[in-house]
């Protein structure tokens, strides 16, 4: 049975012994081990349902510890890691020989970031190593962005959930690796492709990869509620497909008025995309525990933080 605990020394001493600990960022929840225990990992991997194949963040607690984990940094890199961390950019760059494989699913690169939180930052300053933190979700399911998602999950997997409130940006990170020393977007997130591009300039986006991926977040199924999920640009012709059923419906800023309606959530009613985006993995929980028989989601505008939201809802609902 897992605890729900803002008591960072207690998920200090689990860490060291080689447990998991769901930890706050300001994207979501992770689940982190130490990247240098092969049972801790491993546990990760087990306790995800999470194929080998799909690399793991590293998470570090400033851009001094970068070197430490990485034999090379592209100038473009560094110009990144200086705007954005700490942050919601993960950069994918050469691994140092000590990053153990499972970590880069055998790569020879490694995904790295430094989470804006204050709690897990805390943390990562009162540990000897770095933790390795994927979302704190079973494989395929909504990311968790409160303690209390964390805990449905997994309160009898893991030992503890460090309490740091609700994520204030509600979606992962955004990946960025590179290729000849040029920027790649390999996921689409928190910070928008137009704020990367005001620092580096034009960049390419290659965010779609079923087999051997260069970061999380790449498959084509993914941050899926358990109910069948539709993307409409049109709720209410969306809606005539699904006569006699329970409905959610999940838009952007317009209240709908339809009885046919169970239940909806608007996500930013002054059609804010970063409101939005911070309260997007709230609402589909929220849809999702509500014995729909399906839910039906707005198509958002394709521009800054509207295209990461986007990207997450077709990968959503892939099955839909």
């Amino acid at each position: 049975m897992s605890i729900i605990s803002k008591d960072i020394s207690k998920a200090v001493a689990l860490l060291n012994n080689e447990e998991l600990v769901a930890i706050p960022t300001e994207t979501v929840y992770g689940l982190a081990g130490n990247i240098y225990s092969k049972t801790a990992i491993t546990s990760i991997f087990t306790t995800k349902q999470r194929p080998l194949f799909n690399p793991l963040i590293v998470h570090i607690p400033s851009i001094h510890h970068l070197d430490t984990i990485v034999s090379a940094i592209p100038e473009k890199a560094t110009q990144l890691a200086r705007a954005f961390w700490p942050g919601s950019l993960t950069l994918v760059l050469p691994k140092k020989d000590t990053i153990p494989d499972i970590i880069t699913a055998g790569k020879t690169t490694v995904a790295v970031r430094v989470p804006n939180h204050p709690v897990t930052l805390e943390l990562l300053k009162q540990l000897e190593f770095p933790l390795a933190a994927p979302s704190a979700n079973p494989f395929n399911r909504i990311s968790p962005t409160t303690a209390q998602h964390v805990d449905a999950y997994f309160k009898d997997a893991i030992k503890m959930v460090l309490d740091g409130g609700a994520c204030k940006n509600g979606i992962e990170s955004t990946i960025v690796g590179f290729e000849n020393n040029e920027p790649i977007i390999y996921r689409l997130g928190s910070i928008s492709v137009e704020d990367i591009e005001a620092v580096v300039g034009t960049i390419t986006i290659k965010n779609k990869k079923e087999n051997n991926p260069e970061a999380p977040g790449m498959l084509d199924k993914h941050y899926a509620p358990t109910t069948p999920t539709v993307l409409s640009h049109d709720i209410l012709e969306t809606l005539t497909k699904y006569p006699n059923k329970r409905v959610g419906i999940l838009t952007f800023k317009e209240q709908l008025k339809n009885d046919k309606v169970t239940h909806q959530i608007t996500v930013s009613k002054t059609g804010d995309l970063a409101e939005a985006t911070s309260k997007l993995y709230e609402a589909l929980h929220q849809l999702d525990e509500l014995n729909l028989d399906v839910i039906i989601v707005e198509v958002f505008p394709d521009y800054g933080l509207g295209k990461s939201i986007n990207d997450r809802l077709q990968r959503a609902a892939f099955n839909g």
